[in-house]
C-alpha cells in the first residue's frame, strides 16, 4: 500500500521577545503564526473501520495540534525562561496574562522543534510526523524534516 502525507493548517497569534538580539525583535511583539503539519502514513483499508481510506482523520490530528499549541501558544508571550525576561514574564503572569517559559531562545527554529516534539510524542504509532512548517510572517518561515531529524 502507498505512503501517502496529509497536511492540515493552523493559525494562531504568539508574542515573543529575544533577549540579547541586536535587533528590534529584542522588543516584545507578536506574529500571525502559520502553522503547516504534514504526518504521513498508510491509508486504512479495513472496509469495516469507520475512518476507512485516511491515514488520519484530520479531526484527530486537529485535535492533537490544538491541544498541544493552538490552545495553548494563541494570544501567549513566550520567553526563554532564562534571561532577564523571567521578570517581565512574572509580572505579566501577575495580572492575568498567558506566558510560556520556555528553555530556548523564542525563535521560529526553536519553537517548530519544540512543536515536532510535542506532536510526534502524540501521534497513533502507525503515523508519523513528516514535517512541520512555521511561518512567522508573510515571506518569512522556518521547516522541520524527519529526515533530516534521525
Amino acid at each position: 500500500m502507498s505512503k501517502i502525507r496529509i497536511t492540515k493548517q493552523f493559525s494562531f497569534e504568539t508574542g515573543h521577545a529575544l533577549y540579547g538580539y541586536d535587533g528590534k525583535c529584542k522588543n516584545v511583539h507578536g506574529h500571525s503564526y502559520k502553522l503547516s503539519v504534514t504526518v504521513i502514513g498508510t491509508p486504512i483499508t479495513d472496509s469495516s473501520n469507520v475512518k476507512f481510506g485516511m491515514v488520519i482523520d484530520f479531526t484527530d490530528l486537529k485535535k492533537i495540534v490544538k491541544e498541544e499549541i493552538v490552545d495553548q501558544f494563541d494570544h501567549a508571550t513566550v520567553f526563554n525562561k532564562n534571561t532577564p525576561h523571567l521578570e517581565l514574564a512574572n509580572e505579566l503572569k501577575s495580572r492575568g496574562h498567558d506566558v510560556i517559559l520556555v528553555n530556548y531562545q523564542p525563535t521560529s527554529e526553536n519553537m517548530v522543534i519544540d512543536f515536532a516534539e510535542r506532536i510526534k510524542n502524540r501521534l497513533p504509532i502507525s503515523i508519523e510526523l513528516h514535517s512541520l512548517k512555521l511561518q512567522e510572517t508573510d515571506t518569512s518561515f522556518a521547516e522541520w524534516y524527519a529526515s533530516d531529524n534521525l
